[in-house]
């Protein structure tokens, strides 16, 4: 099994097709096709649906490992080429909507001033979806909702930020500064999915008073579950950075006291260990918390 069978598939992968593959690796068709048969013939399977160009399910399979494997190549050779005052490679860092708003505009040009030859590549998701990209190895780290429960990560906490209560100014509970957990138990609201950090968080301090909050709908993404309720669609408890201070519309924020403050932190594989442009991000991105974090709304970086 050689790395060029492997790219061979990833790129058939990525462009749909045997001739689409070729073009984009530069050969020509005739390679291709010969890679993907010597790897078929090595593992004794199927693995491109040579009509329609489709990977079989061995062939996602073994798609999904040869990512890994190649980035794996491309951190060795970045870390080998990195000094300690030069880092040089790719980072794959996902991040959460809400963050990354207010993040990455100051991230990336620090990131950039500091490392001009690391090359940040930013996937945004959920923490749902980003966590189980990072743990298949297709993300190098990511920046989400804690608390999370896995040994096979390591943690670091960047900051907290308030959960608040977004309501429409029609509702009968826009006229309220605050607002109790027993009062939000009375109506149906708008929250995240039962498997998520944050709606565990909420969980927990309601079960704490013997409370059930019960769910209009469940919406897994913090900017949707927004955007629902500015359109007037109901009540959403969201974290403050969801409502920027420079958005403006008919809607209320409203502290909920007896709500604890969401942690958001980076998560990383402690093994293989991280890349050196990624520990490096990881660098930036504390010093600019540690500077702009205060002046978002709702957010401490006192921890």
């Amino acid at each position: 099994m050689e790395i060029r069978h492997l790219a061979s598939l990833i790129a058939i992968a990525d462009h749909g097709s045997f001739s689409a593959a070729s073009r984009a690796l530069g050969t020509v068709q005739s390679n291709v096709s010969a890679h993907i048969s010597r790897l078929e013939k090595e593992l004794g399977v199927s693995l491109v649906e040579r009509l329609t160009g489709k990977l079989t399910e061995d062939g996602a399979m073994v798609v999904d490992r040869a990512r890994r494997i190649i980035h794996e190549l491309e951190d060795i050779e970045a870390d080998v080429q990195s000094t300690d005052t030069e880092v040089e490679g790719d980072t794959r860092l996902g991040v959460i909507g809400t963050t990354g708003r207010w993040l990455m505009p100051r991230l990336l040009p620090a990131l950039q001033k500091q490392h001009p030859k690391v090359r940040a590549i930013i996937y945004e998701g959920s923490s749902s979806t980003l966590l189980p990209r990072l743990l298949a190895g297709d993300l190098d780290a990511a920046i989400v909702h804690f608390p999370i429960d896995n040994p096979e990560l390591d943690l670091v906490e960047l900051f907290a930020e308030d959960l608040v209560l977004l309501v429409h100014t029609k509702h009968h509970w826009a006229s309220k500064q605050t607002i109790s957990l027993a009062e939000l138990a009375t109506e149906p609201l708008l929250l995240a999915p039962r498997n998520t950090s944050l709606r565990r968080v909420i969980d927990r301090a309601a079960g704490s008073q013997r409370l059930a909050l019960k769910a209009q709908a469940e919406i897994d993404g913090v900017r949707l579950l927004t955007s629902m309720a500015f359109e007037g669609f109901g009540p959403a408890i969201v974290p403050a950075t969801a409502i920027p201070g420079w958005v403006k519309g008919d809607f209320t924020r409203v502290t909920i006291p007896e709500l604890p403050r969401r942690i958001v932190g980076w998560a990383s594989r402690k093994r293989p260990i991280p890349n050196k442009p990624t520990r490096a991000t990881l660098e930036i991105t504390q010093a600019v918390i540690a500077k702009s974090g205060d002046r978002q709304p709702g957010v401490t970086t006192n921890l």
